[in-house]
């Protein structure tokens, strides 16, 4: 992909009935001149997933946080980075990939390649089989 080419993603909402609002499917752009832009945001916009585009200069991190009762999946778009695992070994990636962050999980995200590194978090509620 191009730095200068302008994406969007296309973000479907799906209410459950259970939720008793109205999704409604909507494009959103990916333009995020620094650091953490939100895209979704939850409830009435979708039946409960959240997302954000991030971009981070090499050596800039997220800042440790929880998953907590959520699922993550970090969708790399361009550049490289770590996973930052409390208690385990980091995981590094390189675009394109996805990271899966399972619930429950103290993480962080840092940028380590010499481009900005470009992804979409999509985090939605954990539920069990």
């Amino acid at each position: 992909m191009k730095r200068n080419l302008i994406l969007s993603i296309l973000l479907i909402g799906v209410c459950l009935p259970a939720c008793g609002q109205d999704a409604k499917p909507l494009v959103i752009p990916l333009i995020c001149k620094q650091g953490d832009c939100p895209l979704l945001s939850g409830v009435p916009q979708t039946s409960g997933m959240r997302s954000g585009f991030v971009r981070l200069k090499s050596g800039e991190t997220v800042g440790w946080h929880s998953t907590a009762a959520n699922e993550e999946t970090l969708v790399i778009l361009h550049g490289r980075g770590r996973a930052l695992i409390e208690d385990q070994e980091d995981r590094e990636f390189v675009a394109p990939a996805i990271v899966y962050i399972p619930p429950a999980t103290r993480h962080n995200v840092q940028g380590s390649g010499r481009e900005v590194l470009e992804y979409v978090y999509v985090v939605a509620p954990a539920t069990k089989p």
